[in-house]
Order: C-alpha cells, then structure tokens, then sequence
C-alpha cells in the first residue's frame, strides 16, 4: 500500500490527539464531499486515522469527488480498505443511494481564484445546487450536515472593524468576476439556515480563512505557493503588489479541529468563524519564507506585474476574524505562522528532492 505522506501524517496525529468527543464518530457513516481537494483530504484523512488508532472505531468513510484519476491519486494510500469508499459524483447531481448517513462535511468547492476564476459557474452551482443536494440528503437520512463557507461572504469591510464577527456584513458586487464564490457561499449559507428552520434540520456554517498546509500543489496559484515556488526554483520572490495586503493565515491541522468542532458541537443554523487573528502582509510572509528557505542571496521583488487574476484583485484585508464563537465551544488556533510556513516549505522542498531522484 502507498504510504501517507510523512508531513501529512504528523498533522493528523496532531489533530486526533485534540480533545474532541471523537467517540460520537464511532460506527457512524460519514460523507465527506469535496474529497480530492486539500481540507476535503484532510477530513478523509483524518476520519482514516482515527480508525487506525481506535481498532473499534469503525468509522465508514464515504468520500465523494468528481474526477477518478484524482480521487485514485489522493487516497491510493486507503486503496482497499474496507472503511474507504470513494464515490465519483458531481456534487451538483442528486445523492442517489440507500445507504445510512450520519453526518455530511461539504467541501466541495473551487477555492483558488485561479480555479473559481475560469469556471465561475462550476463554483457557483457546487455551493448553491449542491448545498441544496446534500441538505436534501440530510433530510432523507437524518444526518447532521456541516457547509464549509467562507470569509468571502462578508465582502468589503465597509464596517472598519479591525475584527470581523459573524454579523459584520459589508458590500459584495454580484457582478464581479470573484463573486461567483462569494455569492454560491453567501446562498449556501442561507440554505443552511432556511433548512435548519423550516425543517429542524441540524446544519452548521464554518466560515474558513485563508488556509495553508501540505496537500497543496505549487502552481495552485495561492500567493505562498507562488512564493516556494519562487525559492524552490532559485529565482527571485515576486510580489505583484506593493506587498502591504496583509492575510490571516490559518494551518490545516488547526482549521480541521475547528471543523470537526463545529459538526459535533455546532448549533444548526449557526455560522462560526475558523481562522487566526494573527494577520501577515505578502511582504513579511515573502520574508519569512526567505528566512526559511536559507537562500539569502535572493531578492523580494514588488510590483512585477499583473495577471488574469490580478486583473480583477481581492480587496485589501481589512481585519481579521473575531473567533470569540468557536472560541466558546473549545477551539484556538496553536500553530504559529512562523512554525506553519516553515514546516510547509520543508514538505515541498522533500518532495522536490523525490521528484529529481
């Protein structure tokens, strides 16, 4: 059997070791949508590792992803298994199947503007159409249903909280080429909630941040990607802007706690903040990682330049999450930027020496 990639497999053992009533997983079916992308693996993941921790968990996995190359390539290390089943199945299309459900994570969803860019209608539908799917789903089998969303959905901050709750909405333009993941997040939220009261349906709302860790491809076109990439190729780190946009970055192991948090102590109808309060620039981060890399000679190059993405760019953040709401069910972020990003570049600088060997 492939084995699970090293760096992977320590944030797992970090995030099973976290105090969370994993036991009301025990011998539930589990549906995780979204399951090839990089949170959607972790949860499989994750769900995979407790079993093989706890012999008598007897988790059932049921991943759903939509493209079977990838899926097979994702998971090769759970070919086999008697608790993996992947399903290959666009979310978009109706859940047809008697089998038992106990709970749904829905991660399926472009979430690089590189990707939601070129198919904003894919985007808009997995979060709209999909949601509606699955909820439809939850309904039929009783499961207890989690949407992963986003803080896209609160748009400009036109408020100037330096922190932003879960109240704190400014303006997003329909219209924009980036609106088609805000927009299918903000709908699939009010699916959620429109489910949760009108048919009692106990569905919650992780609103994530910007989040990192490995799993990642370098050319996902995500900004500390491109920067690694920059480093890992011996060129110089190129930053399209003036590089005082600032982000809050938050680590996978930490997020994929809050998550499994959330659908098991979440109130239906509710949405929850999942992000650190610590925000980075591009410039600090672009430093940090030159730091990290060891690779002095380089340069932090700015404004070279725009692409199809920058053509139309994200605002500058504004704030950062208030996390006082997942805070009171138990969670806070434990990874630091400095420590994350240095554990990251360390994955791929081990999968760029494997790749030339």
């Amino acid at each position: 059997m492939t084995r699970r990639d090293p760096f992977i497999e320590r944030d797992l053992a970090a995030i099973v070791s976290e105090k969370l009533p994993w036991s009301a997983l025990f011998g539930k079916n589990i549906l995780i949508t979204g399951a090839a992308g990089f949170i959607g693996g972790y949860l499989v993941d994750t769900l995979a590792f407790l079993n093989e921790r706890h012999p008598d968990a007897a988790i059932g996995i049921r991943a759903l992803g939509r493209n079977l190359e990838k899926m097979a390539c994702r998971f090769a290390h759970l070919a086999g298994r008697a608790d993996f089943q992947a399903v290959i199945q666009d979310v978009t299309q109706p859940w047809a199947t008697d089998q038992p459900i106990d709970f749904i994570i829905h991660a399926a969803s472009p979430a690089s503007p590189k990707y939601y860019l070129a198919t904003p209608v894919d985007t808009a539908l997995a979060n709209a159409l999909g949601t509606h799917h699955l909820l439809e789903l939850a309904r039929r089998t009783g499961a207890r249903l989690l949407f992963l969303s986003s803080g896209t959905v609160y748009g400009q901050n036109t408020i100037g909280n330096d922190e932003i709750d879960e109240t704190d909405f400014g303006t997003l333009d329909p219209l924009d080429p980036r609106a088609c993941y805000g927009e299918g997040k903000r709908f699939g939220e009010t699916l959620c909630a429109g489910y949760a009261r009108q048919f009692g349906l106990h569905a919650s709302i992780a609103r994530i941040s910007h989040t990192y860790g490995p799993g990642l491809e370098l050319d996902d076109g995500r900004v500390f990607t491109d920067f690694i990439a920059d480093l890992l190729a011996d060129r110089d780190i190129h930053i399209k802007s003036d590089g005082m946009d600032t982000r809050p970055f938050c680590h996978i192991s930490d997020l994929v706690t809050g998550l499994f948090l959330i659908l098991l102590r979440g109130m239906p109808g509710e949405a929850y903040n999942v992000g650190s309060t610590e925000e980075l620039s591009m410039l600090d981060l672009a430093r940090l990682l030159l730091d990290i890399s060891g690779k002095s000679e380089r340069r932090i190059l700015l404004n070279t330049g725009i692409d199809t993405v920058q053509l139309n760019p994200a605002p500058r953040s504004s704030g950062h999450f208030d996390i006082g709401r997942i805070k009171r069910l138990g969670w806070a972020p434990k990874v630091a930027p400095a420590e994350g990003f240095r554990m990251l570049y360390q994955h791929f600088e081990t999968r760029q020496h494997e790749h030339r060997a």
